[in-house]
């Protein structure tokens, strides 16, 4: 049997009546081996429109409206919204996400910043212990009513179906109501996140009653079929009176009152942390918001992304005007000198990441000078081609550079990273070229713990992702109305104006290096699109040991980079955890012609991801 993912009993017939009537292929397995690696990929090759995500529900809802004449944004919601049943932990309309398309008849990219915002009244010490002065444990902070940032999502939605989409929300959200009022069967790794934040959900009642049903709140068991009775009635709410149901009237005054009066305490040694402020006038003045995409031209090939409040466009595209400088592909059968310079770069672009980037409303980002590649030349000098540097670098001057290597260094830039792992990604492309690559989340895998009683979905707690201590200097400080700093990196490779490569990821800061590695691995080592997304993978984020996954760590390159380098390592996580991989990716990759898409998703992390096409490659 052709490998599909996760949840294949939950949606075996809706797939057989597509099989049926030759509409919808399978995903072949592809043996993605490097230096003996033997993962199966999810990939699927074919015409007509492609998707692929974390889940099998998900792609067959954006395959579906695929096949009833949607187009790519039409399917993108749909499968958004399915990501919001299925993986209620990673997204769904209580967050927020940032939203890529190119337009194939305009040869154009676009993106829509769906950021959260922090309330008007959001104090500037949120997340500290008046008894220590202290910030209170991570865990606090984030399972709070104050970490609960204005969700972007839905407005996200509408304004993409309202600039691009040819079908209604209502439509749209067909498919997600279908899979939320039948249910999806319960794999090993739902269960496993609910268990995790098991402590996280049992202070509020609405949470315990929806994801904590069984005995002595036990987690639903693997095999079994849970519904969202809730969350279907949102949705159908929702696609009859539009997304202003979400941020004005009934619902919105629900959410506020769930966030405001949410359980809360002081103790720093138990769960939850304190209340939130939001108010209905907050809801009420959220706008999701039109930006041009971040830009750099990368050996032949124009890369596009996402600009501030994410930081993702400016960190990726810093590190390959970096990288830019050296011949990496003339040399990519030194694998250990490739992955060098990658984990030198990105400790660079990290460094200047922490010191100028923030909310462009309430900070001034100098994106074009960190985009420039005179800049990143000048950044390249910092690299010594045989060792790795000492951890934390200098971040640079982006006010005054020439791009020689005489400059004297800036002080050091230590920053702490204040994002979580957990969010989710999916990519799609519809038969006339469009392309949306959407990366959404609620920030912590389970968000908030907060969920609005009676609606069936968790708000974010992405308001943690501002650095916790006030400072003045500090580009990421708490302000209210501002967007946090993200790293999610929904990007769109084109080649002579067409496009070549779509791809995006979750996992918190991480998000940016797996984009980044993806692209070196498909770009300079030349690896097939299914190996690259499969292969190990490496974090450096400007900190003393580089993350890694173990098989990274195990493999010959990785201890080449140890011993020939200096490049010290720490496991991601515990085995047997999410914590322990790096990213859940996605990606579709175009024929030159522009009209076969390869579809290609996650062979192991999270699960397993899903990659479908709307007709099959033909023989």
């Amino acid at each position: 049997m052709p490998y599909l993912g996760r949840r294949f009993a939950a949606v075996t017939a809706a797939l057989a009546m597509s099989v049926t009537t030759g509409a919808l292929s399978s995903p072949a397995s592809a043996d993605s081996g490097q230096d003996g690696e033997t993962k199966k990929t999810p990939v699927a090759k074919g015409y007509g429109g492609a998707v692929s995500t974390v889940d099998l529900d998900a792609s067959a809802a954006a395959i579906e409206v695929l096949r009833k004449g949607g187009n790519a944004v039409d399917a993108a919601v749909a499968a958004a919204a399915t990501l919001g049943v299925t993986e209620p932990y990673s997204a769904g309309i209580g967050g927020g996400g940032y939203f890529v398309y190119y337009d194939a008849k305009k040869e154009k990219v676009s993106t829509i910043d769906g950021r959260e915002t922090a309330p008007a009244a959001m104090p500037t010490d949120a997340f500290i212990d008046p008894a220590t002065k202290e910030p209170y444990p991570f865990r606090k902070q984030a399972t709070s009513g104050i970490s609960v940032g204005v969700p972007g999502t839905p407005a996200t939605w509408e304004r993409a179906l309202e600039r691009w989409g040819s079908m209604s929300l209502a439509e749209t959200l067909e498919p997600a109501i279908d899979v939320a009022e039948r249910g999806f069967v319960v794999d090993g790794t739902f269960r496993q996140q609910t268990l995790e934040n098991k402590d996280r959900f049992l202070p509020f009642e609405a949470t315990r009653k929806l994801f904590l049903p069984g005995p002595d709140n036990d987690a639903p068991a693997v095999g079994s079929v849970f519904t969202n009775e809730d969350i279907a009635d949102t949705y159908e709410h929702l696609g009859k009176h539009g997304m202003d149901a979400f941020y004005e009237g009934k619902l919105a005054e629900e959410i506020v009152a769930t966030v405001r009066n949410a359980p809360s305490s002081t103790d720093p040694t138990t769960l939850p942390g304190p209340a939130g402020v939001m108010t209905a006038e907050d809801l009420d003045d959220y706008k999701a918001l039109d930006q041009k995409p971040t830009h750099v031209n990368y050996r032949g090939f124009d890369v596009y992304g996402m600009a501030p409040s994410s930081s993702g466009g400016t960190t990726v595209g810093e590190a390959l005007n970096i990288l830019e400088v050296f011949d990496l592909p003339d040399v990519k059968e030194d694998r250990p000198a490739v992955l060098h310079h990658y984990l030198e770069a990105t400790a660079l672009a990290f460094a200047d990441r922490g010191k100028y980037v923030g909310d462009p409303a309430f900070v001034k980002v100098p994106t074009r000078k960190l985009l420039d590649p005179v800049f990143g030349k000048e950044r390249a000098c910092e690299i010594d081609p045989l060792t790795a540097a000492k951890k934390p670098v200098a971040a640079g001057d982006a006010g005054d550079y020439d791009g020689t290597c005489d400059r004297e260094p800036a002080a050091l830039a230590d920053e702490k990273d204040t994002e979580n792992i957990n969010t989710t990604n999916l990519t799609v492309s519809d038969k006339w070229g469009n392309v949306v690559e959407y990366t959404l989340t609620i920030e912590q895998t389970g968000g908030s713990g907060i969920v609005v009683p009676g609606r069936g979905f968790i708000l974010n707690n992405e308001l943690t992702d501002f650095s916790p201590v006030y400072s003045e200097e500090d580009p990421n400080r708490i302000q209210p109305g501002k967007r946090p700093r993200s790293s999610m990196s929904p990007t769109i490779v084109l080649k002579d104006d067409e496009p070549f490569l779509a791809l995006g990821s979750p996992g918190g800061s991480t998000i940016i290096t797996t984009v980044l590695q993806t692209l070196i691995n498909r770009i300079d080592l030349g690896m097939t699109i299914e190996e690259a997304l499969a292969a190990p993978r490496a974090s450096q984020r400007n900190t003393a040991n580089v993350t890694a996954e173990q098989a990274f760590i195990d493999a010959p390159y990785g201890k080449d980079l140890a011993t020939r380098y200096g490049h010290n390592f720490t496991p991601a996580g515990t085995p047997g955890t999410s914590a322990a991989e790096i990213g859940a990716a996605t990606a579709i990759e175009f024929s030159e012609d522009g009209k076969k898409a390869t579809a290609v998703a996650e062979p192991t992390r999270r699960g397993g991801g899903s990659a479908l096409v709307v007709e099959p490659s033909r023989k």
